[in-house]
């Protein structure tokens, strides 16, 4: 299937600043749902037709909520294929019955008990603040409370990265390594909720790890017995 097609406006960015100040943001929004209903809309008419009233998507695809990581854009899907969580840092809290997170857990078992999925897709992605905040005091957190107490989810996966790679190691080499170690620990916490492991022993859900790299496009995905991330685009 082809995913709707996205018209790109020619915008002058620069990469420590914000758009110039012609570009008006709520416009260019409101000017984008007119766009959308005139040809997006139109051209698959039938299409929303078809899902007006049920949703059967095939995947949960559990992304970091950065502007920059488009789900249906780079999987090139349709509305209605994938359902979608987004959050800081792509976490996924372990599982328990009832306690905290549960705007996360409750769409995560809405979409394999009811929706009944046949694949989760975890994709982290390059450059991600969240994973780099896992390595920054909590006074440099001082002003983010409620990403603080989040981040803590993860604090397994500092100290998995700070095994292999001291303070003091490259930047770059750490960044990369936090964040796919990241994806494969979102995966772990999966296998925590029991119908997710159910389903996973069963082979009737595939559980994948993604790592999206912005600046260039690729998409490397986790091998499990390889026990390391290959490239699939």
């Amino acid at each position: 299937m082809r995913g709707l097609p996205v018209t790109w406006r020619k915008i002058n960015f620069n990469q420590s600043k914000k758009p110039d100040s012609y570009y008006n943001p709520l416009e260019n929004l409101i000017r984008g749902t007119v766009e959308f209903r005139k040809t997006d809309f139109e051209q698959h008419k039938a299409l929303f037709m078809q899902i007006s009233e049920a949703q059967f998507p095939h995947t949960l695809f559990i992304g970091c909520s950065d502007s920059r990581v488009v789900p249906n854009f780079i999987t090139k899907t349709l509305p209605g294929e994938i359902f979608v969580i987004r959050n800081v840092a792509n976490i996924v809290p372990v599982y328990q019955a009832a306690g905290d997170f549960l705007g996360i857990t409750s769409a995560i078992e809405y979409a394999v008990q009811g929706l009944n999925v046949d694949n989760i897709v975890v994709c982290g992605h390059s450059n991600c603040g969240g994973c780099a905040a896992l390595f920054k005091s909590a006074e440099e957190l001082s002003h983010l409370p409620h990403t603080k107490k989040w981040l803590e989810l993860s604090k397994t996966v500092k100290e998995k990265v700070l095994n292999i790679l001291p303070g003091d190691s490259d930047s770059e080499a750490r960044e990369w390594l936090t964040e796919q170690m990241n994806v494969v620990e979102q995966l772990r916490h999966l296998l925590t909720y029991p119908y997710i492991e159910t389903r996973y022993r069963e082979g009737t859900l595939k559980l994948i790890g993604w790592h999206y790299i912005i600046e260039t496009g690729e998409i490397f995905g986790y091998n499990e017995e390889k026990g390391f991330f290959e490239l699939v685009n």
